[in-house]
């Protein structure tokens, strides 16, 4: 019995997992208070699933939902300045 085999080369090379680059790591520290910011806007969301939103969690959101803006803003206003950024 003949085993069955592709006989075509990889259309791509396999990439060993090198993790990610620098640039890449870069990106993600200069986006991580906007990353922490909406995690707490997260949480906020999450703690009033399950019962009826009192006015400290009402609060507590709009709170979060404003520190989520002002990075988002921070974040847009930082990037706009360099090579290649959003105009």
């Amino acid at each position: 019995m003949k085993p069955i085999v592709a006989r075509q080369n990889l259309v791509t090379a396999a990439v060993p997992d090198a993790g990610p680059t620098a640039a890449e790591l870069d990106a993600i520290d200069r986006e991580m208070p906007l990353i922490l910011a909406e995690v707490d806007l997260l949480d906020a969301q999450i703690m009033t699933l399950d019962r009826p939103a009192s006015e400290l969690d009402v609060r507590r959101v709009r709170r979060a939902r404003n520190r989520v803006m002002a990075a988002r803003r921070e974040l847009t206003n930082r990037t706009t300045g360099t090579v290649g950024g959003a105009a």
